[in-house]
């Protein structure tokens, strides 16, 4: 994606922050849809997960090899050819008449995505505080958007709202994104270790998701998370002998990126609660309609704008990395842990409920960016677009695995609370209850992980992020501006 002019580049992060936007918002618009969803097609609790989890599977487990055939065929056909198959796909959800449809649909919708957010990837980002704004924050404003169409429309339109929405997004791609010839087809193609990662992923998930039914313990569990861990240990052996694998395992060697990979799964994994637990907490057991739901996360979306958009820079350059993710970290847990201990039947949103989101909003805003430049900090120039790949890769699966067992473990609750007698609303409200502590305590351990093993840079902070404020190091910097 080589640009002509100063202008076009401007134009150029404009197309691909709107395609970005777009992957982002599709991922949680169907939140506050789901009740709808569940009814009208007849989904059981647990298999509802499998809505947004099929997305999510596809979107995460496709990103890698994605970004290895954009590569190969040039990136500005790859981003627009993941345009038109998510474009396609989401009509094709939005016609869904049955389960098999719309989760079959949601998968293809995943691939485009991920298409075209390998080509984003390869896009350098001069803002970074605004591209991690329309990252983060356009999960929310998908839950509004959500409620909007749900409400006002039917939760079909969650999907039809995609289609003007794509045909723009391609058109101004072709209008303002330079074709790139690309390496040519002739160069390998990890398409095996494609297939085992995404394999993995998706019995390991499907494993999680029926052990509610079947048992944490029983023959079907267990044989399942068998195939997946021996699929993932395939995958890593094929990995070491590919010419071109899509995961060098050379990058897993470094200790800093592993670590902010790992407390970010976390972090999503929590993080998720609030878009999947939270929305079905507010409809199902507080009554809202899907207008009322989706405005009740407000609170964490203009927290989120309002961290992601200046005031995390400027903190983070003065406090640096290490504090400013340990307190969005410990912020987030309490915003959690709080949303925890008022989520009970007729609770009222303000103060409670309200101060929860705002908390949720405030550590995400203070965290994401902070935890993105530490993971790439220590990565050399040539490996930083495997990097940056990983790290999505890590939000996208443990975002799946979070809702899967989030999901799981509501269900198996509210089950039991049911067997006991507990009302309809009781038992729902101790099944979502229970997910944000396991959700809470996720977010704890990446906590903990982060104080124990994540240095800061020191003497790097200060020095090296010259020039615009960021409080991005330089060699960071240089990596997420646009060529």
């Amino acid at each position: 994606m080589i640009m002509e002019s100063r202008d076009k580049r401007w134009l150029a992060l404009a197309v691909v922050c709107m395609g970005q936007l777009m992957m982002i918002l599709d991922a949680t618009i169907v939140a506050v849809a789901l009740p709808a969803i569940k009814t009208d097609l007849h989904f059981s609790s647990s298999s509802l997960t499998w809505v947004m989890n099929a997305y999510l599977i596809a979107f995460g487990s496709f990103l890698l090899l994605g970004g290895r055939l954009g590569d190969l065929i040039g990136r500005t056909r790859m981003f627009l050819t993941g345009i038109a198959i998510f474009t396609g796909a989401s009509m094709l959800c939005g016609l869904a008449s049955s389960e098999a449809m719309l989760i079959g649909a949601r998968f293809v919708q995943g691939l485009g995505a991920a298409a075209a957010a390998s080509a984003i990837l390869a896009q350098r980002v001069r803002a970074m505080s605004a591209y991690t704004f329309v990252s983060v924050a356009g999960g929310s404003i998908g839950l509004i958007a959500g409620g909007l169409l749900t409400q006002g429309l039917t939760w079909h339109w969650i999907f039809f709202i995609n289609a003007p929405l794509g045909v723009l997004a391609f058109l101004a791609g072709r209008a303002t994104l330079e074709s790139d010839r690309g390496l040519g087809l002739g160069h390998h193609v990890d398409v095996l270790g494609s297939f085992l990662i995404t394999g993995a992923a998706m019995i390991g998930i499907y494993a999680i998701v029926g052990s509610e039914q079947y048992g944490l313990g029983s023959a079907r569990t267990l044989g399942l998370a068998g195939v997946a861990a021996a699929m993932l240990t395939a995958f890593l052996a094929v990995e070491r002998r590919v010419p071109s694998p899509i995961l060098p395992l050379e990058i897993m060697r470094l200790r800093s990126l592993m670590i902010a990979c790992g407390v970010r799964a976390l972090m999503v994994c929590g993080m998720w609660a609030s878009f999947f637990v939270g929305a079905l907490y507010l409809e199902r057991v507080l009554g809202m309609g899907p207008v009322a739901a989706g405005a009740a996360f407000l609170p964490q979306t203009l927290t989120v704008a309002a961290f992601s958009l200046g005031p995390t820079a400027r903190l983070t350059a003065r406090f640096g990395e290490r504090r400013m993710l340990l307190f969005g970290l410990t912020v987030l847990v309490a915003g959690l842990g709080l949303f925890s201990a008022v989520l009970q039947p007729g609770a009222a949103y303000f103060p409670g409920l309200f101060a929860a989101y705002a908390l949720i909003g405030v550590g995400a805003g203070t965290s994401f960016m902070t935890l993105v430049t530490l993971a790439l900090a220590d990565v050399p120039a040539a490996d930083a677009g495997i990097a940056s790949g990983l790290v999505n890769v890590s939000v996208q699966i443990s975002a799946a695995l979070g809702l899967a067992v989030l999901g799981t473990i509501a269900a198996g609750q509210t089950g039991r609370l049911s067997d006991r007698g507990e009302t309809a609303v009781h038992a729902l409200s101790g099944g979502y209850q229970l997910a944000f502590v396991v959700a809470a305590g996720c977010v704890a351990v990446a906590l903990l992980m982060a104080a124990l093993f994540i240095q800061g840079p020191n003497a790097r902070g200060a020095h090296d992020a010259e020039g615009d404020g960021s409080g991005v190091p330089a060699h960071v910097r240089a990596e997420v501006e646009p060529a």
